[in-house]
Formats: structure tokens, C-alpha cells, sequence
């Protein structure tokens, strides 16, 4: 086991086989969406009959390269919801992006890696597909959930929510498969919710381009091994879109974590690299701990975020971390993504290491102890 310095206590019967092994609603295909070949140079915008958490339609966006062999699939973050005040839009607190076309879904408007004419970026040559986030459920939602509350009246309130991240992915999915059969190279990402759904469909992934290497790249969602975590996998129901495989058996709503797509992911798919980012006091991970239902002053975001490291490693053969200091949430999509830098290590390198390939090592900057001098956001 590696040691951390983190103190403070497809072929057609491929496609056969994958579909046998998903639940029935990820086996239905758009096809009124538009073929790799029609697209546009640049980014596009792909409507689908896809739906986001208020009823409203869902969209996803292709940025197609000429002659690119890379692929990047990035699910973008932005809240959460598994609680009546949660989801209802006119209510607080509402802490979840409600529309797949607002700006901050927008990756043409992003910055980080989709600074696409930056030299330094290590995926400017990749065609992408990203992956708006809109349904409150992390990318992992099984379908429409009604829930009840009284408002500030005392008056009752029922809202019905559409978490629909499990269909909405798939048909984002089914649409690569059909349009980019062979890259040589697949890269998985996302930020904050958007980590913790690129981690579960990272296995999907890998097990369709299983000749391929697959890389998992997690950005700030390292901290939620938490007890009260079960709340939100029955809101979502998220059991019920676990493929059957057996590195899920006996998982439920009730005893499911996040650490639970890492390792079913990577045991299933020896062709996938995992990695993380993380900051140590990441003040976005605190506050949605807190929403979840832990107790002011009952858990160090560190020390989680070690012990979420350590589960996964002591399960898997490849896992690397890359954790700074202070209370920044989110990297790959900001400008930090080419600044940030410990022990002379730039993230952006580091991020270029790991999906190439390359030997890398993990880096943790927590502290003026551990060499850290500087965070983001500090």
C-alpha cells in the first residue's frame, strides 16, 4: 500500500454482452440524434428526449476533432438534491444546477481543461463528450421520485423530481458507442457530482473498449464516506441501475458507497487507471456532508478523504491521488488546473502523466509541514 502524506488526523458481441448485463431502460437508443460525421467542427449541441430533474430537456455537448484517436467523456458537477426543499426549485436550500442548458453546463464557456487553445492542455487534441448535469442525483438517479414537505406556512408541498442521471447517461453512452468505435485512448472525468457519476460509469466504459485503456480521472469528491450517506441512495434509488455484476452483490440502497464504484469498476476492468484529486478542506464537501446529516464537528474532511484513499487502494491495483491544501472546490475546470503546483509537480503535468500512461506518484500537499506553502484559492 502506497503511503500518503496526508496529515491532520466495442464489437457487436461486446455490445451484446454489455447490454445483458444493464437494466432495460439503458438498452433504448436516440436515434434521432446526429452521427459523429454530421457534427460540426467545434462544439455541438446534441438535444435529446432526455429529461432534467424539473421536466425540462435534456442536452448533451460534442466538441469533434479531425483525425483525434482520444476521447474524453467528462460529467460536469453542481449540487445535489434528495429532499423535498432540496429539489423544489422555488424553495431553500436549493443546491443543485435544475437545467441542462444553463451556462455552467455549458463547456464552451468553461475554463481548466476546456481551455482548449491552451498549449499546456493535455487534452486539447481529444474529441469530448460532456456531459450536463441536471437531475440532482449525481448522474446515478433511477427514475421520477415524488416528495413531501410543508413549507414556511406549514402548508404541504409535493414536488415530483426527475432523477433521470442513469437515463440520461446511458443515451449519452449509447450515442458514443455508436459514433467513436475504437480510440485508442478513453479518459473519464468529472467534478464534485460529476466525480462521483464518472466513477460509476468509468466501469461502463471500460467494459465496452475493454482492449483499450481507460483512465478515471475524480475531481473533489473524495470526502463523503459518511454513515448518513445511505439518505441519498434511497432518494435515487441507485441500486436499481447496478449492473449485475458480482462485484455488486448483496449491495443495496442501504449499505451502497461511492467507494463502492471505484472498486467494482476497477476489479472488473483491469484496463481501467483510477485516480483523484482532492483538497483537504474542500469547504463545498464540508457544507454537503453537513446537508447529508452529519454533525458539526463529528468528522475531519482529511482524515475521510485519507480513509476514502486507503479503502480504494487496498482493493485495486492502480490508484493515484493528487491533494492540495485549503478549501478550493474543483479543479478541472478552472484556471487553478494550470497554475497549482506541490513539490514542484503542476497538476496539469501530473494530469498528463497519468493519462498517458506514464509511472506518476501520489502527491499530497496538506500543510506547511508537508511542503505546502501555497493552496488554491489562498
Amino acid at each position: 500500500m502506497k503511503k500518503y502524506l496526508l496529515s491532520l488526523a466495442l464489437s457487436l458481441p461486446m455490445l451484446a454482452l454489455l447490454a445483458a448485463l444493464l437494466p432495460a431502460a439503458a438498452q433504448a437508443q436516440d436515434s434521432s440524434l446526429p452521427a459523429m460525421n454530421a457534427l460540426a467542427p467545434g462544439w455541438n449541441t446534441l438535444p435529446t428526449d432526455g429529461l432534467c430533474a424539473s421536466g425540462t430537456p435534456y442536452q448533451f455537448y460534442v466538441r469533434d476533432v479531425a483525425q483525434s484517436d482520444k476521447l474524453l467523456i467528462y460529467f460536469n458537477g453542481g449540487g445535489a438534491c434528495w429532499f423535498g426543499q432540496a429539489c423544489d426549485l422555488s424553495s431553500e436550500p436549493n443546491v443543485h444546477y435544475p437545467f441542462a442548458d444553463m451556462d455552467a453546463n455549458n463547456p464552451a464557456l468553461a475554463a481548466g481543461i476546456f481551455s482548449l487553445d491552451n498549449p499546456a492542455n493535455p487534452f486539447a487534441d481529444y474529441d469530448i463528450v460532456s456531459v450536463p448535469y441536471c437531475t440532482g442525483d449525481v448522474h446515478i438517479g433511477a427514475g421520477e421520485r415524488q416528495y413531501q414537505y410543508n413549507n414556511a406556512d406549514g402548508q404541504p408541498v409535493t414536488i415530483s423530481t426527475h432523477h433521470n442521471g442513469y437515463a440520461n447517461s446511458t443515451t449519452v453512452l449509447d450515442w458514443v458507442y455508436a459514433n467513436i468505435g475504437n480510440p485508442e485512448r478513453i479518459v473519464m472525468a468529472g467534478s464534485s457530482a460529476g466525480a462521483i457519476g464518472a466513477s460509476f460509469y468509468a466501469g461502463l466504459v471500460a467494459e465496452h473498449y475493454r482492449d483499450k485503456p481507460v483512465v478515471l480521472l475524480a475531481d473533489a469528491a473524495g470526502g463523503y464516506n459518511s454513515p448518513t450517506l445511505a439518505v441519498t441512495f434511497k432518494a435515487w434509488n441507485t441500486a436499481a441501475i447496478l449492473p449485475a455484476w458480482p462485484e455488486y452483490a448483496g449491495k443495496t440502497n442501504d449499505n451502497l458507497t461511492f467507494e463502492d464504484f471505484y472498486i467494482a469498476s476497477a476489479q472488473r476492468n483491469p484496463n481501467l487507471r483510477l485516480a483523484q484529486y482532492n483538497a483537504a478542506e474542500d469547504r463545498t464537501q464540508v457544507s454537503f456532508s453537513l446537508l447529508i446529516g452529519d454533525k458539526p464537528g463529528s468528522f475531519s474532511l482529511p482524515q475521510r478523504i485519507f480513509n476514502h484513499y486507503v479503502e480504494i487502494e487496498s482493493a485495486v491495483d492502480e490508484f493515484y491521488s493528487y491533494t492540495a491544501g485549503g478549501p478550493v472546490h474543483t479543479i478541472l475546470a478552472s484556471p487553478i488546473f494550470y497554475d497549482y503546483q506541490v513539490e514542484g509537480v503542476r497538476f496539469a503535468d501530473w494530469t498528463r502523466e497519468l493519462i498517458e500512461g506514464r509511472e506518476i506518484r501520489d502527491i499530497s500537499c496538506v500543510n506547511e509541514v508537508n511542503g505546502c506553502t501555497q493552496a488554491p484559492g489562498q
